[in-house]
C-alpha cells in the first residue's frame, strides 16, 4: 500500500472516563464504609476524659474523612442506578449526603479542637458532649443542637429510603441495599442499648452496607456502548489499516 503523503493522526485519550470516575466512586464508598466501621469499633464514650486520647482523635479524623469518601462515593452510587431509583433514591441520596456534611464538621471539631479546650475550656467540652448525650450543658450553643438533633432523623431517613431505593432497583446488589435499610431501622433501636455498645451496633452494620456497594461498583464490568460496537464492525477496513 502506498503509504506516500499520509498524514498520522493520533487520537487524544480522554484523561478520566465515566468508567475510571465510577470505580474511582466505588473505592471511595469503600473506603467510607472502612471509616464506619472504625468508628464502630473504636469510638469512645462522650466523656470529658475521653477527649485527649489519641484514639478519640484517631476516630474523629476517620468520621471528617467520612465526609468527603462518602459524599464521593454516594454520588457514584446513585448516578449508577439513577434511572432505576426514582424519586427515592433521589431523597435518600441527599437525606444521606446532608448527614454526612453535618458529621464531618461536627467531627472535625471533636478531632482537632476540643483536645485543646480539654484544660481551658472544659464547660465547653462538657457541653459539646452533653448535646451528643442529652445531657445539657452549662454554655448556650446556639443553633448546634438542632442541627445535630436533625442529623439524627437524617441518618435513619436517608439510608432507609436509599437502601430500598437500591433494593428495588436491581442494578447494585439488593441485599446490600436491605441491609443498609435495615441499618437505619436500627438506629433508633440503637438508643435501648448500653452507650458503650451503640456506635457498634450502629456504624458497623451501615459500613458493611455501604462498602458493599461500592465494591460491587469497582468490579462491575462495564459493556463497550452498543453503538460503539456497530461503529466499530461496519468501519470500512481500509479506514481501519494502520
Amino acid at each position: 500500500m502506498n503509504t506516500k503523503g499520509k498524514i498520522s493522526i493520533k487520537e487524544n485519550k480522554p484523561i478520566m472516563t465515566a468508567s475510571t470516575l465510577m470505580r474511582l466512586a466505588g473505592v471511595s464508598a469503600m473506603l467510607a464504609g472502612l471509616y464506619f466501621i472504625i468508628i464502630g469499633l473504636f469510638h469512645q464514650e462522650n466523656v470529658p476524659a475521653a477527649v485527649t486520647t489519641t484514639t478519640w482523635v484517631n476516630v474523629h479524623i476517620a468520621a471528617t474523612a467520612l465526609g468527603f469518601f462518602g459524599l464521593f462515593g454516594m454520588a457514584g452510587l446513585y448516578a449508577r442506578q439513577v434511572e432505576k431509583s426514582g424519586w427515592l433514591g433521589l431523597v435518600g441520596f441527599l437525606l444521606f449526603s446532608f448527614w454526612m456534611t453535618i458529621v464531618s464538621g461536627f467531627s472535625f471539631v471533636e478531632a482537632f479542637i476540643l483536645p485543646q479546650l480539654a484544660t481551658e475550656s472544659p464547660a465547653f467540652v462538657e457541653s459539646i458532649l452533653g448535646m451528643f448525650t442529652s445531657v445539657p450543658g452549662t454554655i448556650d450553643l446556639g443553633v448546634l443542637p438542632i442541627i445535630w438533633n436533625i442529623s439524627g432523623l437524617l441518618i435513619i431517613l436517608g439510608p432507609l429510603l436509599f437502601g430500598i431505593a437500591t433494593f428495588r432497583a436491581r442494578i447494585l446488589p439488593r441485599w446490600a441495599g436491605g441491609l443498609l435499610a435495615l441499618s437505619a431501622v436500627l438506629v433508633p433501636i440503637g438508643g435501648m442499648v448500653p452507650a458503650e455498645y451503640q456506635p457498634e451496633f450502629i456504624m458497623i452494620p451501615l459500613g458493611l452496607a455501604i462498602a458493599w456497594m461500592g465494591f460491587a461498583l469497582v468490579s462491575e464490568r462495564r459493556e463497550m456502548p452498543v453503538e460503539s460496537v456497530l461503529a466499530s464492525s461496519t468501519q470500512p477496513a481500509s479506514s481501519r489499516t494502520t
